[in-house]
């Protein structure tokens, strides 16, 4: 399954890294892809889309499903 979540406050390289970090970290993520510039991250596996919201929230950005 595929998520794309909209991904605020990004503004570099390094901010597009800390997400996907923080969204690889979520149990049953299996790829990640960040566009800082679309201001969204998609998502692959089966991921609950209330956890990845989380984990970029709890990195330092705003986040919607």
């Amino acid at each position: 399954m595929v998520q794309t979540i909209t991904v605020e406050g990004m503004s570099c390289e390094h901010c597009e890294q800390t997400v996907a970090d923080a969204l690889e970290d979520v149990d049953g993520v299996t790829a990640v892809s960040v566009d800082r510039e679309a201001a969204s991250a998609t998502v692959e596996g089966d991921a609950d889309e209330a956890a990845l919201v989380e984990a970029v929230e709890d990195a330092g950005y705003d986040a919607d499903g």
